[in-house]
């Protein structure tokens, strides 16, 4: 890690500061007399103030040099002139530099002091009504509990735009809030690791075996689990995760556990032989997605009167004849409240999701379409010739900052405008999201989903779409056969050889699979490199943005962490005429393909047409098209969706030349070049590999070990989920 350095004196000015996230941009007049541009989260900061800045030093292409601030310390200005300075920069509302210079006049270097403990004697200064001065005290406090709280947080090395987030959560009483129970910092909403608030909890004071930290442990695990695909824990494994975690006995959590349970926080019930224990948000989810695939069960859909002559009329119209499983997966959508269709590549599930289009426009009923992410809607717009959205648009989704978590304007009190709702990539989405959408459906509403179940799960909770398959209690199409066409590619033929736990055939006939060889990590970056930069565009003429190079891990010299370096290099070379920005130890440049990598739920987009729109979601590709002179912002077109990023947003990005296998899911590529070498063991597994070569549409190229290609297609261990929605959906009649 970069050496810190140290930079005292006092602000001198402050040129840009956002007053949501605290990001400042300031000048620091140092001890030393030299004026130092100082950015990084320090809310509030205010011409006058003393702070001793630790951070490291970057270029900016407008700026020149400036310090990062890793770590602050803060001190309130002390004599008179800084004070004046101080107050006149507007750290209080309603205080200009007229009534700062009274201010000042009237108290001295005791200004401060007075403006916190005692603000009535405000009152005493020419023009200051009692109103006018409590509201000048309050503004001041504000600022003054921010820095406090920010110091609080300094000492054990946690962020200052943490601060923020608490200020918003908990209010003027953050800092009590913290201090009271400092293993608030690791709920979902704050984020900071278990064994950091525990330090901080020690050192207040707190016992090993207060109610507060065993409780705070319990629900760290079930949320660290949740992290990890569970929806719950069994109750065994609950108390002894959370003993080992804290060193302590299992008596005290056993207890803990139960005082949880009573005070409504942690849900528990029998799952077949398991005592099943889940925070409360997940036990609502599940029992909900039950009780409303009930009610969307029992609905009486059946109109397959029409089914027979309305499928025999689509074949017609669209020039095809269906196979049997197709056929009576169209007849069963007329006949199903709820239907699954599933199958590989190559088994016709676009085909059939037109049929079933087609008859439910025969039926007249409204339908929507949709997906989990933008390029699986994009996809099947595409494939239907109808408009699809993400699963999130079409709810109206919202971040609600008080509760950390996100809201839909589609819901049982305003639900969906439409008949029929047919989803695609099932198998992504998991088990929360699964339940907003239930929420949203009018009872009657018909639901079709799409899916391959045996890809990757979700990355959220649960693993819905093969736990409704398993359940047998909804209307479930396997689609088998690969049809002709399909069976002359060798990516689909391959891709099923995997499915069926054998080795892709690794030989170089093949039109559109092909197999480099390389047993050694770097040869093996070199050629990925090479394809891409080089052999790909000039032998086979394919363009480089449409070449995804994928790789089943993010660390090591095959992760993407460093492929995505190289390519950067070799695809987006440095170039007079390409701004580029320095964000910590990651470069961006003009030209470079970037990922968003996180939910954010603010940002503001922009379509050609006009259509404004806010929200970019974690897997989204877009490219950088600007990199303002300044350097404080990137525009970045995601499909056609133009959103401009401020620097601090760039902690929400990152290149994408690499993905990883499970980020890719949901998305199609022209052409996949899938770097294959041993990694860590959860990663070499069948399903990674499966879902990495159905991903490529015309041409697949494998770099890499030829024994670890063949282990991950022998190997079919998959990580169990606890969940209980099979067991629920099996146990509805009863």
């Amino acid at each position: 890690m970069e050496e810190l350095e140290t930079k005292e004196g006092s602000v001198q000015s402050v040129i840009f500061q956002n007053a949501e996230n605290g990001y400042t941009v300031l000048r620091l007049l140092t001890q030393e007399g030299e004026i130092v541009t100082v950015v990084g989260c320090i809310p509030c900061a205010a011409p006058g103030e003393q702070l001793a800045v630790s951070g490291t030093w970057e270029t900016h292409p407008q700026h020149g040099e400036q310090l990062k601030a890793v770590e602050i310390e803060r001190r309130l200005p002390e004599n008179e002139a800084e004070i004046e300075t101080y107050l006149a920069s507007g750290i209080c509302k309603g205080v200009g530099p007229a009534t700062a210079r009274r201010i000042v006049e009237q108290f001295g270097a005791a200004t401060l002091d007075v403006l916190e403990r005692q603000p009535e004697k405000l009152a005493e200064v020419r023009g200051l009504t009692p109103k006018k001065a409590q509201e000048i005290a309050a503004g001041f406090r504000l600022a003054l509990g921010l820095r406090r709280l920010m110091a609080f947080l300094a000492q054990y090395e946690l962020p200052p735009i943490l601060a923020m987030n608490l200020r918003k959560i908990y209010g003027d009483a953050a800092l009590e809030e913290v201090q009271k129970n400092p293993y608030l910092l690791s709920t979902d909403s704050c984020g900071v690791a278990f064994s950091t608030t525990d330090e901080i909890a020690m050192g207040l004071g707190f016992s090993a075996d207060s109610d507060c930290r065993l409780q705070a442990a319990v629900t760290f695990e079930l949320s660290h689990n949740e992290n990890n695909g569970h929806v719950f824990l069994p109750r065994e494994k609950l108390i002894d995760a959370t003993a080992r975690l804290l060193d302590c006995a299992a008596e005290g959590v056993d207890k803990a556990l139960d005082d949880l349970i009573d005070r409504g926080v942690v849900a528990q019930e029998q799952i077949a032989n398991v005592q099943a224990c889940y925070l409360r948000r997940l036990y609502e989810a599940e029992t909900y997605v039950c009780q409303k695939l009930q009610v969307l069960l029992s609905v009486d859909a059946d109109q397959s009167r029409q089914a027979d002559k309305a499928v025999a009329e689509i074949e017609r119209e669209q020039g095809i004849t269906y196979a049997p499983l197709q056929s009576q997966a169209v007849e069963k959508a007329a006949k199903s409240g709820v239907l699954i269709l599933t199958g590989g590549p190559g088994t016709g599930k676009t085909t059939t999701v037109r049929g079933i289009v087609a008859l439910f426009q025969k039926m007249g009923l409204d339908i929507l379409l949709a997906a989990p992410t933008g390029r699986a809607a994009k996809r099947m717009s595409e494939l239907t010739g109808m408009e699809a959205q993400t699963i999130h648009r079409m709810l109206g989704m919202s971040w609600n900052e008080l509760s950390h978590e996100v809201t839909f304007t589609k819901s049982e009190t305003e639900p969906l405008e439409a008949d029929a709702l047919i989803v695609d990539e099932m198998s992504m989405v998991d088990l929360p999201l699964f339940a907003s959408l239930l929420r949203a459906l009018r009872p009657g509403t018909r639901l079709v989903m799409v899916g391959d179940a045996d890809q990757l799960p979700s990355v959220g909770a649960g693993n819905v779409f093969s736990d409704l398959i398993r359940s047998q209690r909804v209307e479930t199409v396997f689609l088998r056969e690969v049809f002709r066409q399909a069976e002359e590619s060798a990516i689909i033929r391959n891709a099923h050889a995997v499915n069926a736990g054998e080795s892709p055939r690794m030989s170089n006939d093949q039109k559109d699979f092909f197999f480099l060889c390389r047993r050694d990590a770097e040869r093996a970056v070199s050629t990925v490199v090479e394809l891409c930069k080089t052999r790909l565009p000039d032998k086979m003429g394919v363009p480089v943005d449409q070449i995804q190079v994928l790789t089943p891990t993010r660390k090591g010299p095959c992760g993407t962490i460093d492929l995505n370096r190289l390519l950067q290099e070799a695809l987006n070379p440095k170039a007079p005429d390409k701004r580029e920005i320095l964000w910590g130890e990651r470069l961006f440049r003009v030209g470079d393909r970037i990922m968003q990598t996180r939910n954010d739920y603010d940002v503001v987009w922009e379509k050609t047409d006009g259509t404004v729109g806010t929200g970019m979601f974690n897997g989204d590709v877009g490219r950088i098209v600007e990199i303002d002179p300044s350097g404080e912002l990137l525009t970045v077109n995601f499909e056609d969706r133009i959103a401009a990023y401020t620097q601090e947003m760039l902690s929400e990005v990152d290149l994408a030349y690499a993905q990883t296998v499970h980020k890719a899911q949901g998305s199609e590529y022209r052409c996949v070049v899938l770097c294959c070498m041993p990694s860590a063991p959860s990663l070499m597994v069948r399903g990674v590999l499966y879902t990495a070569v159905t991903r490529a549409r015309e041409l697949l190229i494998l770099v890499g070990d030829d024994a670890a290609v063949k282990n991950m297609a022998a190997n079919d261990k998959r990580q169990r989920r606890y969940s209980g929605l099979t067991w629920r959906l099996s146990h509805l009649a009863e």
